[in-house]
């Protein structure tokens, strides 16, 4: 038997006064894009998306190109019906999912404190 959730029965809380945000002008984002911090932001994020993006793409043709020009290697067995196009054409599920929890990781380290703070700044909390 399923049962519905509580709902809540007080509104919820006013946003705190002094964590109000302002609403910045196009100046601020002039200045927030030419800043070494946005710069940085920008370059980190590249480091890490160029190559992995470069590197899947190449591994996804790779497997296109094997799966219509080389049907005899991709045919071989490699355990009872399981044959090497199969384990491929699974790795490519495996490589999206791990790329994902690499870039979640890469940012949460990386990219989500520094857009945190610009964000901060442009918003007039810093």
């Amino acid at each position: 038997m399923s049962r519905t959730p509580d709902l809540p029965s007080a509104p919820a809380p006013a946003p705190d006064p002094g964590t109000a945000r302002r609403e910045p002008a196009a100046e601020d984002w002039q200045r927030v894009r030419e800043s070494a911090e946005f710069t940085g932001l920008r370059r980190r994020f590249r480091r890490f998306a160029f190559p992995m993006t470069a590197a899947f793409l190449l591994w996804y043709l790779l497997y296109v190109l094997l799966s219509t020009y080389a049907e005899d290697l991709m045919a071989t067995p490699v355990l009872g019906r399981l044959n090497v196009g199969i384990v491929l054409g699974l790795g490519q599920f495996v490589t999206t999912f791990l790329l994902t929890w690499l870039y979640v990781r890469h940012a949460d380290r990386n990219l989500d404190p520094a857009a945190a703070a610009l964000r901060a700044e442009l918003e007039g909390r810093a």
